[in-house]
């Protein structure tokens, strides 16, 4: 297990949990109350912990290297899946995965970033970051789902899209306005789950839905707190700063009215259960897709430009 600086605690309880464990074997003795108990503690102390997280310690574990990437839940809640390649018009973009699959009879059009396991695979899907060709696969495959009325289930996790000159080039805002632009009018339903990091136009380029969830410990945001730091102190020292300024946390956007609901993870967080923690988003994905599926199409696309058009506060100044 990768233990982060404020888990330190648990990893020292871990750590004799182990040890005792490995006692009992070696001197075939009965360690099975000494384990109860130090069970107990890390159970305890790990509701402490975790009942307590700061902005950035969310942010943190949003980043967790064993946390549950798109391709994991694909892997846990679907019988099947087919991914589908390319944007027909330049490449096919390795940081966004899409294709259909089969939850429990449902068939859905599944579209997700996918960061990669170990560092040969981070290079290999950029770290979850998208050039413009994922942004345009994304919505041929929504164009697809939408021909053959299937729901649309996208997945976000990305700190950003990708800002090298090439992506520039070849019209990185461009493709992400047109996503916008699309999934405000498609006829069949959206989902949108932020699974890990979810941060500027790289996350809202399959983030627009009908509903809008986040799992527990996840964040939203224009901006990361660490470019946010860079900009406002000149330096990345004050990201935990940042983070409490920006009120990324699921939490917030709930208040805020920006998403709908939240999605509770396993004790400890996603990654220490990725088991559970499919079954629970597959749960309420089947759960969201039977209440959509039952509405007009129509009525769906009036309540989804009205959800959006309504967020966010403003005032109107009349003219003397």
């Amino acid at each position: 297990m990768v233990f982060l600086e404020f888990e330190k605690p648990l990893e020292n309880l871990y750590e004799q949990l182990d040890k005792i464990v490995e006692v009992g074997k070696e001197g075939d003795i009965d360690v099975s109350d000494k384990v109860k108990e130090l069970e107990s503690k890390i159970k305890a102390k790990t509701k402490e912990i975790y009942g307590n997280l700061t902005g950035w310690q969310k942010v943190q574990l949003s980043r967790h290297p064993e946390r549950p990437y798109t391709l994991h839940y694909i892997e846990h809640m679907c019988s099947k899946f087919v991914e589908l390649h390319g944007d027909r018009y330049f490449a096919d973009d390795k940081a966004i995965v899409g294709g259909l699959g089969r939850i429990d009879g449902i068939s859905v059009m599944i579209i997700g970033h996918q960061k990669g396991v170990n560092t040969k695979m981070r290079q290999y899907r950029n770290f979850g970051m998208a050039n413009p060709e994922g942004y345009r696969k994304a919505l041929r495959l929504m164009k697809m789902a939408e021909k053959f009325n299937i729901p649309v289930l996208c997945l976000i996790d990305t700190p950003g899209a990708y800002p090298g000159i090439e992506a520039e080039e070849r019209g990185q805002a461009e493709a992400i306005a047109k996503n916008l632009f699309e999934m405000a009018q498609l006829k069949v339903p959206i989902l949108c789950y932020v699974i890990g990091e979810g941060a500027s136009g790289g996350a809202l380029g399959i983030g627009l839905g009908d509903r809008v969830f986040m799992l527990e410990n996840t964040w939203f945001s224009v901006i990361s707190p660490e470019n946010c730091s860079t900009i406002l102190w000149r330096s990345w020292d004050f990201k935990e700063q940042a983070a409490e300024a920006l009120k990324l946390t699921a939490d917030h956007m709930l208040e805020f009215g920006l998403i709908d609901e939240i999605i509770k993870e396993p004790l400890g967080g996603a990654h220490t259960d990725h088991e559970k923690m499919a079954k629970m988003l597959k749960s309420h994905v089947k759960k969201e897709i039977a209440t959509l599926m039952e509405m007009d199409p129509m009525e769906r696309i009036d309540k989804r430009i009205d959800k959006y058009a309504n967020m966010g506060q403003f005032d109107t100044i009349q003219e003397e």
